[in-house]
């Protein structure tokens, strides 16, 4: 029965640390996908082209081309043009903020156009997705017919950034899910079943019958003849154990193991101690007694 017990919590366990672990995956996976972010960056690119084409029609020219687009930075574009042109800058001012409302990536954004002789600016503005922010200047003064370039530097979205906070986020709990979820499907040290029906036991789990002793593992007690042995938490570990497997041998090794490998210390000469403190306290009943087996470990023996 107990060791059924074990086994279904063990499993209800290893569930609930598998639909964490899926739970977890499935987070990583979603702010993994970028498929939406590429198709609205090539959406920007065709908007920066359109730029270009609205700039040299309002121009008088219709012909020459608008070559292509460059992202010069994470964030920055340059539009470049095969032949030398003239531009309002009210024009450019409206042309850019009625085409780049169309970005669902863009907020703030920042035009200069450069002299493609030594790249000094010739003119440039800033548009605040709060219009009060916007910085335009000289909107009324035609530039002269030149060879220009059109540099736009827009502010990060957010989106990525979030997305990284976000991805970063989920690692961690990732982690701390595995370290649950493997927490969770360690083995529980069980007893075989044969060994839970070898010795009367009450309903209590926790008290054993001894000889004309009673052994109360939970309270830490021996009782006998109405008198009361009380016995430390080690004497207890260490009582349990042979009261489970009564008149068996068990190895030396094993009792170590138990009793103190959770604390990560196994003493070889403290397990002798606490068989030498049992045996006195077991002496009240002269059929009951610790033997040692040579080679191998001890025995708790219960005679008839």
């Amino acid at each position: 029965m107990l060791v059924r017990r074990n086994l279904l919590y063990g499993k209800r366990k290893y569930l609930y640390g598998l639909l964490i672990f899926m739970f977890i995956s499935l987070i990583c996976v979603a702010f993994s996908i970028t498929g939406s972010d590429d198709f609205d960056i090539a959406r920007r690119e065709v908007l920066l082209r359109r730029i270009g084409h609205e700039i040299l029609l309002q121009s008088g020219d219709s012909v020459s081309r608008v070559l292509p687009v460059k992202k010069i930075a994470e964030n920055e574009y340059q539009i470049s043009f095969e032949n030398a042109f003239t531009f309002q800058p009210d024009s450019l001012v409206n042309t850019t903020q009625r085409l780049l409302a169309r970005d669902p990536l863009t907020s703030d954004y920042v035009v200069n156009v450069l002299n493609c002789a030594n790249a000094t600016v010739a003119y440039g503005y800033a548009i605040s997705k709060n219009k009060k922010d916007d910085i335009v200047a000289c909107k009324g003064r035609r530039q002269p017919v030149a060879c220009y370039m059109i540099n736009i530097k827009f502010k990060p979205s957010g989106i990525a950034t979030a997305k990284n906070e976000y991805f970063l986020g989920a690692l961690l709990f990732l982690a701390f899910g595995g370290f649950i979820f493997f927490r969770s499907v360690k083995p529980r040290k069980t007893l075989p079943e044969s060994q839970d029906t070898e010795l009367p036991v009450s309903r209590n789990i926790g008290i054993f019958t001894l000889g004309s002793m009673s052994f109360d593992a939970e309270a830490r007690k021996l009782m006998v003849n109405g008198k009361t042995i009380d016995l430390t938490r080690t004497e207890t570990r260490v009582l349990r154990i042979f009261a489970l497997s009564p008149n068996e041998a068990i190895e030396r090794s094993r009792l170590q193991k138990e009793i103190w490998e959770d604390e990560g210390v196994i003493v070889g000469r403290s397990l002798d101690m606490f068989i030498s403190k049992l045996r006195k306290k077991l002496e009240v009943d002269p059929n009951i007694r610790i033997v040692v087996i040579r080679g191998k470990g001890y025995k708790l023996e219960i005679s008839a």
